[in-house]
């Protein structure tokens, strides 16, 4: 089994080839540019690496978001158009959860991934391993940080928070929480595209064509656009 993982749901951009229980190739940048020009090459570049032909491909696993719109729609667009072209499997991932696996496999204790989603809102859900496997203990959610803080320190356990963007909230985080909040270093901020391929490796395939993916909340051009609607329709 080969399987690629695709994640440009937020600035860093990931690749990732996994053949059984072996990672043969992993690909990450963390750069404000665009991915539309840049996934493509990344995937070929590591195909040829990797001796791999498109054809060698058994699955497509992708991160679904949430995180950026613009971002997480090329993934998935790509991703889709692979796994219908070659007629494979094709499996949708929390980006969240990946942030989570990225660095929290070895922590006692909660972990919540984090991803800015601007005026004080961030993208987080709770997570924890339970024997070597990543359970979700809160869904995926948009809320502003300084009430996902105070209900964080609710909980009995260590929180240890994950991402480049857990940065911009630190500060109020630790107002809040003190010594219960804990940071990953620099080296752990990336979500890792191999932890992608391995948490969607044996996930039930969802059916390409009806395939979406889960923003949380609509884009503010989509949410205006309804708004306008519903007024001409009063």
């Amino acid at each position: 089994m080969k399987i690629l993982a695709i994640d440009t749901s937020n600035y860093p951009l990931g690749i990732a080839l996994l053949e059984d229980d072996k990672v043969l190739g992993e690909y990450i940048t963390n750069i404000k540019k665009n991915h539309s020009i840049r996934v493509m090459p990344a995937i070929e570049a590591l195909l040829k690496d990797c001796d791999t032909k498109p054809a060698d491909l058994t699955k497509i696993v992708v991160a679904k978001g949430p995180g950026s719109y613009t971002g997480v729609r090329i993934g998935v667009t790509i991703a889709k158009t692979l796994a219908w072209s070659l007629n494979i499997p094709l499996t949708g991932v929390s980006s969240l959860a990946v942030q989570a696996a990225s660095a929290g496999k070895y922590f006692n204790g909660y972990l919540s991934p984090l991803f800015d989603a601007r005026r004080g809102q961030v993208y987080t859900g709770l997570y924890r391993y339970d024997n070597g496997k990543l359970m979700n203990i809160r869904e995926d959610q948009l809320l502003l940080s300084k009430n996902w803080a105070e209900e964080l320190t609710q909980q009995p356990e260590k929180i240890l928070f994950l991402g480049n963007d857990a940065s911009i909230h630190r500060q109020q985080i630790e107002e809040i929480m003190g010594e219960q909040a804990i940071f990953s270093g620099i080296t752990e901020m990336n979500p890792r595209p191999a932890e992608l391929a391995l948490i969607g490796k044996d996930m039930e395939p969802e059916a390409v064509h009806t395939f979406v993916p889960n923003y949380i909340r609509l884009a503010e051009a989509e949410t205006k656009w309804l708004e306008e609607n519903k007024k001409q329709k009063l």
